[in-house]
């Protein structure tokens, strides 16, 4: 699987991934994690400006999407029920999403981020329990749980300490 920066000519496909996503998730008991309005234009596109958007493409066909941002995170400074495994520089895998179209697609995304970085952080909805089983298979622990900087919501956190 090819996997790229996001471009502004991706971001209506990018949206079309998002769509497809939450269709999966509100049919797999997951309605309440991405509102109708998230992830919008906007935070696509404030993601591909800050150069931390990627596209994963399969045969030319762009099949999934994701963002991985390297240093502190805001909404990973207080981890309550729970600590971090590592206190260190990491990266923070966000709204990393497929569009059914294709298998792969989340353990590629972490095989990329993990060669970016070793050390990485990651978090769901208590009701996004296929994203917990990929994030546990893949070797990610839970550590505590978080509240989003955009709604406050509960999440549950992760982290995978691929290579330091």
């Amino acid at each position: 699987m090819e996997i790229r920066k996001t471009t502004l000519q991706d971001v209506d496909t990018a949206l079309d991934v998002f769509a497809a996503a939450k269709r999966y998730m509100r049919a797999n008991g997951n309605a309440s994690q991405w509102g109708d309005e998230y992830p919008d234009r906007s935070i696509v596109t404030y993601d591909i400006a800050c150069g931390s958007s990627y596209v994963m493409l399969e045969n030319g066909e762009i099949v999934g999407t994701f963002a991985l941002f390297l240093g502190e995170d805001e909404s990973y400074r207080v981890i309550e029920d729970g600590a971090w495994h590592l206190d260190q520089p990491y990266g923070t895998i966000h709204r990393l999403a497929p569009n059914g179209k294709a298998r792969g697609v989340s353990k590629a995304c972490f095989d990329f981020c993990t060669a970016q970085i070793g050390y990485l952080r990651a978090e769901t909805h208590a009701d996004n329990r296929p994203m917990q089983r990929l994030l546990e298979a893949y070797g990610f622990r839970r550590c505590g749980v978080i509240h989003g900087v955009f709604d406050g919501g509960e999440r549950i956190a992760y982290d995978c300490i691929a290579h330091i």
